[in-house]
């Protein structure tokens, strides 16, 4: 297989249905694409209904393109990144893996342009966080669920309003920042630096007062990471978790337990915001963010010190703290059911807590003169007492 037969069926997928956001080439099924989150099979001429290991290995060869550091990690790791580019149409990153013996790859399409926080319709505390000076922002959740794409928007607010040197380390480059006010730096992983922890010691030789660390993956990078915050840098990452508390907790369980105490006194000085999202079902079509927001107060500053309690949760206060622009994903679900972006399915099958959001939801439907519930047709039953009904009176004389 050519690079140019490569390239058209990549075009090909590109353009077989709307909104496509991921391609998957996995053996024993077709070519895939992801639209709306969900896969979809590719029709191409010849038709492939299932690929073989031979394809997907010559595609996955074709993609990385030579690359020595590439074929290495692949061979020993099982997996690579990369970025990929399709003249004219759009860049990709793409993670190639082992599995099964088999490889696989995946490549999500990359946007041409950085997206506004107006544009992505974020929530109001995104504007307060451009204005941080220093300290740790952390944006959380599963993979594909928009991280990098808030992000982007987030430092496309620093870069129109602050004149700061922004430096980037990511895995690989998504968006691509115009040089406007703020000057931006961005190093790609294996192209202009080796590991996360030697990039960001070098980012800080480089005077920058914004670091973007494209993910906290292991303890060097949370260490030095914290250093950077101490010392007055204002530093973006994200970690894959699903919310605030497990946010905390995954950081603390990266150190041994004679540090924790420090590790803790430490975060709760730098830590500034975390940022948990999640993608739900849009009504007719896509899909909307619903967020979790944790900002920094006495009582989260508290919390990070002590730990959790019954009586003291990240989430009772995050929930008493809406005026300071936090919210949970509960609050946010049921802002988004009251605007009519999800059904009442999707917020009750996405809500962490069940009963809140069915409460939320409740009040919402009565201010608007809807019924709460579906029991109907009930009666008084008039039978209920008498003689020879079970329970009643006259059964004990």
């Amino acid at each position: 297989m050519r690079q140019q037969e490569v390239d058209h069926i990549l075009n090909l997928m590109l353009e077989s249905h709307d909104d496509v956001s991921d391609f998957n080439m996995t053996v024993g099924k077709p070519f895939q694409v992801e639209s709306s989150g969900e896969l979809l099979p590719v029709s191409l001429t010849p038709a492939i209904e299932k690929l073989t290991p031979f394809q997907t290995e010559i595609f996955a060869l074709n993609l990385i393109g030579g690359d020595r550091r590439l074929t290495r990690a692949l061979l020993s790791e099982g997996s690579c990144d990369l970025s990929y580019r399709l003249p004219g149409k759009a860049r990709f990153r793409v993670n190639i893996f082992s599995q099964k013996g088999c490889y696989s790859i995946v490549m999500r399409q990359l946007a041409n342009r950085v997206p506004s926080i107006e544009e992505l319709d974020l929530p109001r505390a995104f504007t307060r966080m451009s204005g941080e000076l220093n300290g740790i922002i952390l944006v959380t959740g599963a993979t594909g669920t928009g991280k990098t794409t808030s992000l982007a928007a987030l430092l496309d607010r620093i870069n129109a309003t602050k004149s700061v040197h922004v430096v980037t380390l990511e895995d690989p480059v998504e968006y691509v920042h115009l040089q406007k006010k703020a000057t931006f730096n961005q190093r790609e992983l294996g192209v202009d630096f080796d590991t996360f922890p030697s990039g960001l010691r070098a980012a800080l030789r480089q005077a920058p007062k914004v670091v973007l660390v494209g993910e906290m993956r292991d303890r060097e990078t949370v260490e030095i990471g914290l250093s950077a915050a101490e010392t007055g840098h204002l530093v973006l990452s994200t970690i894959h978790t699903v919310d605030a508390g497990q946010t905390i907790n995954r950081i603390l369980g990266m150190f041994e337990r004679k540090e924790e105490h420090q590790i803790r006194i430490r975060l709760a000085d730098t830590l500034r915001w975390v940022i948990c999202q999640r993608l739900l079902p849009k009504v007719g079509g896509g899909r909307v963010a619903a967020f979790e927001i944790m900002g920094s107060n006495l009582r989260v500053k508290d919390t990070i010190l002590h730990g959790e309690s019954e009586e003291r949760t990240y989430y009772r206060i995050i929930e008493g703290s809406q005026a300071f622009g936090m919210m949970t994903f509960d609050q946010s679900i049921a802002d988004l059911y009251g605007r009519g972006l999800i059904t009442e399915e999707t917020a009750i099958g996405y809500a962490s807590r069940r009963a809140v959001v069915g409460r939320a939801i409740d009040a919402i439907k009565a201010e608007r003169g809807e019924k709460t519930t579906t029991i109907e047709g009930l009666t008084i039953d008039r039978e209920y007492g008498k003689r020879g009904t079970f329970g009643g009176p006259e059964k004990w004389k």
